[in-house]
């Protein structure tokens, strides 16, 4: 049988919380199947998409994404706007994000989060990369701005926390949809059903770690190994095999985000 081998979509493996140990934490994703990542360069101030490209330019199995969060867009100036459009034109970027909107911690304001989001759009298109979308608590106003700026785009809704009718309005539109470890937890039960409204070949997985640790590792911090256990869940949920689900989920990152050269299994 052929072994399992995963794609973590979205990870924040550059972050100081793997400071102490990003080796052996990105050695145990490998021994758990899973192969390859994509590091989040996002967080926080500009130093996060720096650090992403550093590390996607460092490991052949990891690429990067440059943006800022919408958490953090009322600090954003000129220059910093300036150094993610020449970051996000790099060989090893795949994606503009995570970008979007937050409206349910509201860090910055809504006005921001929205001319930011557009903006990102925009940046997308300009380097011909597909966009990566945080959502919370904002589908309707999201799905708004994606139908008006995203046409033709390649569109990831990350970490997906909507309903089984926004899992189909996505789906419709022809976007990727990434689950989480969310999907693992005991009241998750409307995004296992979301499950079912988006296609096998539009449905990625993430851990986004260090948070949201899957069942049974919830409450630790959250790292690509524990993609298994997420995996394992949907795979459960779709009625279909783990080899079925790493396969499929394997071609669908690829395709997501453009990638051409991944290594081969024995190579990584």
């Amino acid at each position: 049988m052929q072994p399992l081998q995963f794609f973590d979509s979205h990870c924040h493996v550059d972050g100081p919380e793997f400071d102490v140990d990003r080796d052996v934490a990105m050695a145990r994703a490998r021994e758990a199947g899973v192969r390859a990542m994509i590091a989040i360069g996002a967080v926080g101030d500009i130093s996060s998409a720096h650090r992403a490209v550093a590390l996607a330019t460092a490991h052949p199995n990891v690429w990067a994404t440059v943006a800022t969060h919408p958490h953090d867009v009322a600090a954003m100036t000129d220059a910093w706007w300036d150094t993610l459009r020449q970051l996000a034109a790099h060989p090893r970027v795949v994606a503009v994000g995570e970008t979007g909107l937050d409206f349910y911690y509201d860090h910055a304001p809504r006005g921001l989060q929205h001319d930011a989001f557009v903006r990102f759009i925009e940046l997308a298109r300009e380097v011909d990369k597909a966009v990566v979308c945080h959502i919370r608590d904002a589908h309707a106003e999201a799905q708004a701005i994606l139908r008006a700026h995203a046409h033709g785009l390649r569109v990831i809704i990350h970490c997906f926390t909507g309903s089984p009718d926004d899992a189909r309005i996505y789906a419709e539109a022809g976007y990727y949809v990434s689950f989480s470890g969310i999907a693992t937890y005991k009241t998750a039960g409307d995004i296992r059903a979301a499950l079912a409204m988006v296609p096998h070949d539009q449905i990625l997985l993430e851990t986004d770690c260090p948070y949201l640790a899957p069942v049974p590792m919830r409450g630790r911090r959250n790292e690509p190994s524990y993609l298994v256990h997420t995996a394992a869940v949907v795979a459960a949920e779709l009625g279909v095999t783990p080899q079925y689900l790493s396969q499929k989920t394997w071609a669908n990152t690829l395709a997501a985000f453009s990638i051409a050269d991944a290594p081969a299994l024995d190579s990584v």
